[in-house]
């Protein structure tokens, strides 16, 4: 049991880091601000889920992953409400989605 247990952890931990650098990837490689931001927020939030599932996997049952959890729940709500926090200050400063007025985003 605690071979399989061994191999989901790491697999977990795997998935977790290549969301993390498809996330990066695409913040590299997208055009403007709010689809980079868009790129960064939900990639890194479901890597970030899957480390912190690998490594409750790796703790068992005790205190680790209670704390696990928590940073868990808290990455889920803050990471979702700062990428909105910084789209709505961009809007409010007078950044405009490229799409907003008909405009066609370039082909590299």
């Amino acid at each position: 049991m605690s071979e399989v247990i061994y191999v989901l952890s790491w697999l977990s931990v795997t998935v977790g880091a290549a969301f993390c650098i498809i996330g990066t990837a695409g913040m590299i490689r997208m055009p403007d601000f709010f689809t980079r931001a868009h790129a960064a927020s939900v990639p890194d939030t479901a890597g970030a889920g899957f480390l912190l599932l690998g490594m409750m996997l790796q703790a068992g049952l005790t205190l680790v992953t209670v704390k696990l959890i928590i940073i868990g729940i808290l990455i889920l709500f803050a990471s979702p409400t700062a990428t909105h926090a910084l789209c709505k200050a961009a809007l409010t400063r007078g950044l405009k989605p490229p799409m907003a007025d008909g405009e066609v985003i370039s082909k590299r």
